[in-house]
């Protein structure tokens, strides 16, 4: 059975990086991507690099360049002199999970993924440092990633904090080049599940169904969240083998 706060981030689909729209000025991760997907009531699913302070930039990419009026990466930049950066397009500045937070003050879910630098710590004080801005949170909101090592982390450091493992067929590629083929075995069917036990797992509807999340949810009953929801026939797809999207492009009230 799900926790009430689980149900909570279970009930209303959610937003991928907030209710963005480039075409409109709306650019991903921002304040005003997440005013609009709270206007329409929309859990939402943002992204946090670490800085090289050791905090969380709700960004998802580890360079800057794509988005950002700079260049470089994230992680060689201190959090104050990243909030000083505007994005590309609009008025938004860069800003921290702990602004997120204070911005949107439990009025939708929150899934705050973690995204890894491949570092041999698995980042540790920075994923500390999430889930303990997490626990402090007074609304409903979990943590996911991709890396079973962090979320083994976060287990340990507070196991009441809701967590997810995020993945997909794991093939191999450019998002998967310091993994092994046994890596990547045991990524794709879940078995790090033992020691890093998620409430929930996320996971690509492009390789809906999988073998690993069919065999969690029917033998744990755990709940699968499946991204990135674009097309008529994801959601259909997502409709018969998930709980819950993330989603983008598109208004899931209005289809």
């Amino acid at each position: 059975m799900m926790s009430p706060d689980l149900e909570a981030i279970f009930a209303r689909p959610v937003a991928h990086r907030g209710y963005h729209d480039a075409s409109n000025g709306i650019i991903e991760n921002t304040p005003t991507a997440i005013e609009k997907a709270i206007d329409k009531g929309f859990g939402i699913e943002v992204d946090v690099q670490q800085t090289s302070d050791g905090e969380a930039l709700v960004f998802h990419d580890n360079d800057l360049d794509r988005l950002a009026d700079a260049g470089g990466p994230v992680a060689g930049r201190t959090s104050a002199d990243l909030v000083k950066l505007q994005m590309l397009t609009g008025s938004d500045h860069l800003w921290l999970l702990q602004d997120l937070y204070d911005l949107v003050d439990g009025r939708v879910p929150l899934v705050v993924e973690i995204k890894s630098l491949l570092r041999r710590d698995a980042q540790a004080d920075f994923v500390r440092r999430v889930v303990d801005q997490t626990a402090a949170y007074k609304g409903p909101a979990c943590i996911k990633t991709f890396d079973p090592d962090m979320l083994a982390i976060a287990k340990a450091h507070n196991s009441q904090v809701l967590r997810g493992i995020v993945a997909d067929a794991a093939r191999p590629g450019p998002d998967y080049t310091r993994h092994s083929r046994m890596d990547r075995f045991i990524m794709r069917h879940l078995l790090h599940f033992p020691r890093t036990s998620p409430h929930f797992i996320s996971y690509s509807v492009n390789d809906l169904p999988s073998l690993g999340p069919s065999v969690m949810k029917t033998l744990f009953k755990t709940p699968i969240m499946t991204w990135t929801v674009r097309t008529p026939g994801q959601w259909e797809v997502a409709k018969r083998f998930a709980n819950q999207i993330v989603f983008e492009g598109f208004d899931p009230d209005k289809t």
